[in-house]
Formats: C-alpha cells, sequence, structure tokens
C-alpha cells in the first residue's frame, strides 16, 4: 500500500513538474531566453529523473537523461534555445507525460509510442552531435566539489584506487525540508556501482539530546562509474546548498586526500575508515603526513571545495531555534480524503439540525443554548471544510497557453491569449469537469471566431487576434468567460440553419439571445467545411450539458465583427449550501441563499397575470403551486421571493417563509434528471426530504412567460393587415 502511495506521489509530482516546464517553455517562446527559466526547466527535467531512478522506471529515466543532456547545454550556452529547439522540448514533455500516464496505470513496461521515442531520441541526439558554439555567455564555473589541484613543483603519485571516492555530509535540517540523504545514494545507483559504503556518526549527539527530525549521519563510498564528473555532480544538483560534498577521481593525487582529511572533524578516525576501503594502509598513513615541503599546501577554506553556505552553515544552523526548525506550510492530501470528510460534515450538519429541532421543541432554554454554539461551531467546520477543496481555477486555464500556441500554429493565425482572474477559487470536484467543456468553446472561438490575418487587416482590425480567459465571482456563482475579438456571430445564418433543420419556423420571433442559444442544439453547426478542429457539430451541446449537470448555465453574447463571448455561470460548490427553506402547501422547498434579494408580501403588490411592480419595475413570477400542481390553501398569505441569477430577476410566490437552513446536497436519481425546475435534494432534521430549486431555470421560465404575451401581439399586428388585405 506505502508503494502505491509512493508511485502515486510520483505521478502527481512529475505532472506539476510537466506543467511548470511547458509554462518556462511558454514564458521563453514569448518573451525571450531567460537564464532562471532554462533553469526552471532542467530542474523540473532532473528532479523526473531522479524521482524515477528511485523506482527504476528506466524508460523515464533513459529518456530524460537526454533531454537533460540538451538543457545543460542550453544553460551553459552551448546550444542556442531557438524556436525548433522550444518546439522540440515541448514535444518531449508530452511524449515524458505519456511515460508518466503509463506509470498511472501500472502498464510502465510497455513502450507508449516507440515511433515518437525514436524520433524524438534522433533530434535530441543531433543536439548533442553538433559542434559546440560560441555564444556570449561565459564559460561555466567548475565543478564545486571538486578538490582544487595543488600548486605544486613536483607531482604526487596518485593513490592506487582505480574507483571515484565519494565523501558526503549533510545539514542537520535537510528531513525537514523534504530532502532524504538517502535518496541521493539511491540514485547514484543510476550512474554508477556503489563499493565500500559508510556511515559515520560525527554529528551524532548524546540519546538524551538526539533529534529524530534531524540527519546526523556523514557518508564515505567508492563509485565505479564510467560517467564523467559532470553526471556524478549533477545527482546533487538539489541538495548542494545543504550540504558538504567532496568528489575524487579514481587515482586522485594524495593532496586531495589530505585536504579531504582537513575538512573533516576527525581526521584519524576517517583516515582509518579509508584505510578499510578506499586507500591502502600505506596511502591512509600517508595522508595524515603534513605535505612533503615540494608542495603547497591547499587551503582547507578554499572556496572551490564547498559553498561558504555549505562550510558555515552546520555550525550556524545547530545554533537555530531547535523548537521551530524548518516548517512545512503545505502537504499533499488525497481527494478522497476530502471527499470523504465534506460527507461526514455534511452528516454532521443534518445531525445538528435534527439536534436543534428537538431542542426548540422541548423549549429548555440551556438546552437550545447548547445546540446553538454547536451548530455555530458546525457551520464554521463546515466552511472550512469546503474551503480544502476549493482551488484556483488557473489549474484549468494553465492548459491553454499550449493549447492556443498548437493550434494558432495549425490554422496558421496569429493569436495573442490574455489571462485574468486565475486565483479565482471553485471546488475542485468542478475544476476537473470544466476542462473538456472549456476546450471545446476555446477550440471552437480559434477556428471560427478569429479570422485570418489577411481578413482581420482588411478589416481594419489589429495582425494577431486576442482569446480571453477570465473567472470571477457574482452573486455566489463562479462566472467564467471566454471571449475573443473575431468576426462575432452572424444571426441571420444562424436562424437560416435552424429553420433548415426545423429547430424553428420562419414564423416564430426569436431574441437576439435565443437565436444563438441554438447553437447548443446537437448537431447544430454553420461551417461550410469540416477541420480537424470542428464543424462537425459536436461540441456545443456536449459543452452544454457538461455546464447543466454541474447545475451551471451557458450562455452566447456577441456582436458581429466585434467578437464573441460565452459565459459559464456555476455554483461555487456542489456539497453543502446556506439555504432558505419556503413552504408550498406541506412540501418544503430550499431556495440557494445567495441567490435571495428579498422576501415581500405578495398581497401589498400591484401586478396581474404573472408580472408584479416592484417599486416601479415589472417583475416576473412563477407560482411554485401551479408549477409543482400542489393543493391551493384555503387560508393564508402567498409571500414573494426575490431571486436573482446572472443579471435576471424573478419571484417565486409560495405559501410560508421558513427561514434560513444549512442544506447537504443530495444528487437527484436518472428518474428526475430531467425535471429542469429542481437541482437536488436535502435532507431536514426531522428526517424528511427537501427539494432544492433550480434558481436558473426558474429565473428563465418566468422571464420567457412574460416575453410571450408580447412576442404574440408582435405576430399578432403582422398577420393583421395580411387578413385585411385577403
Amino acid at each position: 500500500m506505502d508503494m502505491d502511495m509512493a508511485r502515486d506521489a510520483l505521478v502527481q509530482e512529475a505532472r506539476e513538474l510537466l506543467d511548470a516546464m511547458e509554462a518556462a517553455l511558454l514564458q521563453i517562446e514569448a518573451s525571450g531566453a531567460d537564464s532562471e527559466a532554462i533553469n526552471a526547466i532542467f530542474r523540473a527535467a532532473h528532479t523526473i529523473k531522479g524521482s524515477a531512478g528511485l523506482f527504476a522506471f528506466n524508460r523515464i529515466v533513459s529518456f530524460t537523461h537526454i533531454v537533460e543532456s540538451v538543457l545543460d547545454r542550453v544553460r551553459t550556452g552551448k546550444l542556442p534555445i531557438d524556436a525548433p529547439m522550444l518546439s522540440l522540448l515541448l514535444n518531449c514533455g508530452d511524449y515524458i507525460a505519456q511515460l508518466v500516464d503509463a506509470i498511472a496505470a501500472r502498464v510502465e513496461e510497455v513502450e507508449p509510442d516507440p515511433a515518437r521515442r525514436a524520433e524524438l531520441e534522433e533530434q535530441l541526439n543531433q543536439l548533442l552531435g553538433e559542434p559546440a558554439q560560441t555564444h556570449a555567455a561565459p564559460a561555466p564555473a567548475p565543478v564545486a566539489s571538486a578538490i582544487p589541484a595543488a600548486q605544486t613543483s613536483v607531482v604526487e603519485d596518485p593513490v592506487n584506487s582505480p574507483y571515484w571516492h565519494l565523501s558526503l555530509r549533510f545539514l542537520p535540517d535537510v528531513l525537514r525540508m523534504g530532502l532524504d540523504p538517502l535518496s541521493f545514494l539511491q540514485y547514484l545507483g543510476n550512474v554508477g556501482t556503489l563499493l565500500n559504503l559508510r556511515t559515520l556518526p560525527e554529528g551524532l549527539p548524546p540519546l538524551a539530546q538526539l533529534d529524530p527530525e534531524q540527519a546526523y549521519l556523514g557518508f564515505e563510498l567508492d563509485l565505479q562509474s564510467e560517467e564523467d564528473r559532470a553526471a556524478i555532480d549533477g545527482v546533487f544538483d538539489f541538495i548542494r546548498d545543504d550540504a558538504s560534498i567532496v568528489i575524487l577521481s579514481p587515482h586522485a593525487p594524495m593532496h586531495e586526500y589530505r585536504t579531504l582529511l582537513a575538512l573533516r572533524p576527525d581526521p584519524q578516525m576517517l583516515a582509518e575508515v579509508l584505510a578499510q576501503g578506499t586507500l591502502t594502509a600505506d596511502e591512509a598513513a600517508r595522508a595524515l603526513l603534513p605535505p612533503e615541503e615540494t608542495v603547497e599546501s591547499v587551503p582547507v577554506n578554499a572556496p572551490v571545495v564547498m559553498t561558504e553556505t555549505a562550510a558555515k552553515a552546520p555550525a550556524a544552523r545547530q545554533g537555530e531555534d531547535k523548537k521551530g526548525g524548518y516548517e512545512q506550510k503545505f502537504i499533499k492530501v488525497e481527494v478522497s480524503k476530502l471527499d470523504l470528510l465534506i460527507d461526514l460534515v455534511g452528516e454532521l450538519v443534518i445531525a445538528g439540525a435534527g439536534a436543534s429541532l428537538i431542542a426548540n421543541r422541548r423549549k429548555d432554554s440551556q438546552f437550545e443554548e447548547a445546540v446553538q454554539s454547536i451548530a455555530e461551531l458546525v457551520e464554521h467546520i463546515r466552511d472550512a471544510a469546503l474551503n480544502l477543496r476549493m482551488v484556483p481555477i488557473g489549474e484549468v486555464f494553465q492548459r491553454f497557453p499550449r493549447v492556443v500556441r498548437d493550434i494558432s500554429h495549425e490554422l496558421g493565425k496569429e493569436i495573442d491569449l490574455v489571462v485574468t482572474g486565475a486565483d479565482t477559487e471553485l471546488d475542485k470536484s468542478m475544476v476537473e469537469r470544466l476542462s473538456d467543456p472549456l476546450m471545446h468553446i476555446v477550440r471552437n472561438a480559434m477556428d471560427h471566431g478569429i479570422e485570418a490575418t489577411e481578413a482581420r487587416l482588411a478589416a481594419g482590425k489589429p495582425a494577431a487576434g486576442t482569446l480571453r480567459l477570465n473567472a470571477f465571482h457574482e452573486s455566489g456563482s463562479i462566472v467564467i468567460e471566454v471571449s475573443d475579438d473575431g468576426r462575432g456571430l452572424n444571426k441571420a445564418r444562424i436562424l437560416a440553419k435552424a429553420i433548415e433543420r426545423g429547430l424553428v419556423t420562419a414564423e416564430q420571433s426569436l431574441a437576439e439571445h435565443e437565436v444563438f442559444r441554438l447553437i447548443f442544439e446537437a448537431g447544430f453547426s454553420t461551417a461550410e467545411q469540416v477541420t480537424n478542429l470542428s464543424g462537425r457539430g459536436v461540441g456545443m451541446d456536449v459543452v452544454k450539458k457538461n455546464i447543466e449537470s454541474l447545475r451551471g448555465e451557458v450562455e452566447m453574447l456577441s456582436t458581429e465583427g466585434a467578437g464573441t463571448t460565452v459565459r459559464i455561470r456555476l455554483p461555487l460548490t456542489l456539497a453543502i449550501i446556506d439555504g432558505f427553506q419556503v413552504m408550498v402547501n406541506e412540501s418544503i422547498f430550499v431556495i440557494p441563499l445567495d441567490l435571495v434579494i428579498e422576501c415581500i408580501d405578495l398581497a401589498g403588490l400591484d401586478g396581474h397575470h404573472d408580472i408584479v411592480k416592484l417599486r416601479g419595475e415589472p417583475l416576473p413570477f412563477i407560482r411554485l403551486r401551479e408549477l409543482f400542481e400542489l393543493p391551493r390553501l384555503e387560508h393564508g398569505r402567498e409571500s414573494l421571493v426575490v431571486v436573482q441569477f446572472g443579471q435576471q430577476r424573478a419571484g417565486l410566490v409560495v405559501d410560508r417563509l421558513l427561514g434560513e437552513f444549512q442544506a447537504v446536497i443530495k444528487p437527484l436519481g436518472e428518474l428526475f434528471s430531467r425535471i429542469k425546475s429542481i437541482s437536488g435534494s436535502t435532507i431536514l432534521g426531522d428526517g424528511k426530504v427537501a427539494l432544492i430549486l433550480d434558481v436558473a431555470n426558474l429565473v428563465h421560465q418566468a422571464v420567457q412567460q412574460q416575453a410571450a404575451p408580447q412576442n404574440s401581439k408582435a405576430a399578432g399586428s403582422l398577420a393583421s393587415p395580411q387578413k385585411s388585405n385577403g
């Protein structure tokens, strides 16, 4: 089970790193080469390779090693990072993602795409095989972990050992930083064979002072490897600032071992350890002796032996606040655990409502006060639990820079992407289900909406089109907009196509927004030719279904010649909401509280049919009793609950107002999926079931009822002259 969790963590980390690589590559393409971005790409590739190496996922290790080699030449200035290389690296990231997906699916032993791998490796090897190009970039610094060559007048004999020797000391706090020294030792196995590994308890304190979260042991080992120093040194890229690392080459001169002994706190003990494997007894004894007069001493504090930070940090870190140490600000939690927490909180809310009901019946003031305190705490727990599932919508938006780049190249169009509101939060469960609908909308906007460069210039527009992704909160909902500055929608053409397909008749009079909504009908398309991206009439109807399954709404706004905006409106969460209870006859309904504007006695309002005047403005309304065919109460005064969805308002006529209520949303079964006026159900404190109203649908019904008489009058006025002429 632990191995499965570790594998899942590797997959998640690799996907996050690949997203970071892609973002950095796109940043370089947009803004030019940047050393920080290049280093970030290199570190991401190196981390993926290292993590995969720990699990012996050799397909990733071998491929990523080639990518890493190319990136190393880029960051040292030996290769330019131009447009072809950017495209190659993006494609390499896509292929690594395939390998990661294979690990997630437990089929990592199967090559997902052999032809693609061979093609990419050939292109990478061609780059590595080219002679180094001269650039203005400075030459790379010497390897920091190498012992410097002494200034000698007589060359000392090298030691007999044919192996690399590594001397490693890690700072005490590396474990708190999430760095495991053993993982670096294990990864060394990818560049060679470990020999004579010894652990030294040089920094081990008395047992009473031992902190289990600190690293105390040092490591001395030999490594049999055909790799060069840079490859071995690269294993420690991410821990270099938090460790003292010395690498001695095979048959290194004696003075390098003398310098190593001088660096360590107990030279005698280290010499004894070296004599048991790395050095002969005679070599170890000579290493302890002062250097010969013909050999100048190498300063112990030579800066190239190890960084000043690594040299001074062990003593400094031990003097820091031992109680605090490294504070870990983030932890990763499985989504299933969060879902379980939300479910339990929901049951707690229902149980709390039941306790409150009992307290009210008993009329015990102390009991009521205690239950009220518990209810307040439950509300805080509910809000905190829901916040755990709230994530920025930037998780969805971050994949579109790459999509826009690739599709614009495929279409031969210049398109700029502008993203705003990426930090707007919504429920994690919605983020995962928004990706496909947004992808359909973005592809349609690029293919149908934004014109070709020549057409834009002829229309007096900039050559490059602009696609905007925006998100914001409004009236208890999250609104996501995808806008383009393209040609806009042709209302006459959409209407003609709808008449041709029998969706509407030529006699019908439709408002502009009703015409635009025809685009979301199944199979509807005005494309003159089918392309790889769109034109088959599949997509926008799927968008509508997916959004409605999230209790949301999608609408289209457009100005011909100026552009189009697709607006998606969703609730912030699908789990627990603040609701407002109303009663119609003996049935209880729940309205999302964020959508309730006010409540008014209907008897005091002037109105007729389905419209009342509220402060001089007409307000359409629906009687829930008539909508759900419930009997009328003989006695009682009707109330009007004013609700708002988006920019539209309407009234819901009910028999009684019961007040606020925390509603745990329960999905409806398949039998009720086609009832548009209901979006879910909830359980009340007494165990009864109440239906949650779909306010979006009810508001639209009320608005359409208000417009229907006007349309019939308009149709009648058009028909009258024809009748008299006949």
